[in-house]
């Protein structure tokens, strides 16, 4: 069982990857009040909207250029290189991270910033050292974009509208994906980007893969590992309970809602835990 699974878990990581690789070069922009469109990039039918997120596309080089509300941008060169060069590759390291793709696909209690957030950022962290803190979260912010996005385009094609989808090569089928995806939600910003299981579509190649027994099985054992949190995990949530903090002007509270808030309220508790028992001396 143990190896099927593993096998299947590849070959998804595999597929995800090759669809990321065959993905148009996306260029992500924060949408400001103030935003305006850029030449050279054609915004569909109506045009650029300024009250809404745009998709523009600059047939000539196939750059597809998004507007994302909240997107934090990089400031040095080298992260800005990261960002428009080398996404394919913190995806490629996401992707294939066992732990992510195990969570994204069998976790029914999972919490998607979880692994958007709180996963990736610790991905980038280790991968990139050397980048400051707000470097770091600019790179995650643009390559789970690139990741959710790609995903979310494929499924509005693929679901499609009556079509059969071969009217249109790939390319451009994705890039119509994308600005469906953008004009369905009532606003693109970082915060609903984050809040989506970058692994949900890839459900439907395991569902086909494995029978239901099998899937209940695999979910379970998953489930019973689900390790508690380590020093490590609980500092990086205790930064985000910070950073909600600063933006909402109260602690994440733990009888919340909000799964995320809860979240992030309980491993502040952990974290305060850890710094008393001197587990960060």
């Amino acid at each position: 069982m143990t190896e099927a699974v593993n096998d299947t878990l590849k070959a998804i990581a595999a597929s995800l990857l090759m669809e990321q690789v065959l993905a148009p070069r996306f260029e992500f922009k924060p949408k400001n009040a103030d935003s305006i469109p850029t030449p050279g990039f054609d915004y569909g039918e109506g045009g650029y909207d300024p009250d809404k997120s745009n998709v523009g596309v600059n047939h000539q080089t196939g750059q597809v250029q998004i507007e994302i509300k909240g997107l934090a941008e990089p400031k040095s060169k080298k992260a800005t290189r990261i960002c428009q060069e080398d996404l394919n590759e913190v995806i490629a390291t996401f992707i294939q991270d066992k732990t992510a793709i195990e969570r994204g696909l069998f976790d029914e209690e999972l919490v998607p910033e979880e692994l958007t957030q709180v996963r990736m950022g610790k991905i980038i962290k280790d991968k990139y050292p050397d980048l400051d803190a707000e470097d770091q979260e600019a790179v995650r912010q643009h390559a789970i974009a690139a990741l959710t996005l790609t995903q979310q385009a494929k499924q509005l094609v693929t679901s499609g509208n009556g079509g059969d989808g071969d009217d249109a090569p790939p390319n451009t089928a994705l890039i119509d994906g994308v600005r469906r995806f953008a004009m369905d939600v009532r606003e693109l910003d970082i915060d609903l980007i984050d809040r989506i299981n970058p692994f949900g579509e890839a459900y439907a190649i395991l569902a086909k893969a494995m029978s239901e027994d099998s899937l209940k099985q695999v979910a379970a054992a998953i489930s019973a590992k689900r390790a508690n949190l380590t020093p490590d995990e609980a500092k990086d949530f205790a930064i985000r309970a910070v950073q909600f903090k600063k933006e909402r002007g109260r602690v994440p509270a733990l009888d919340s809602q909000d799964a995320w808030e809860r979240r992030m309220a309980e491993g502040a508790a952990a974290f305060m835990r850890f710094k008393k028992e001197g587990r960060y001396e």
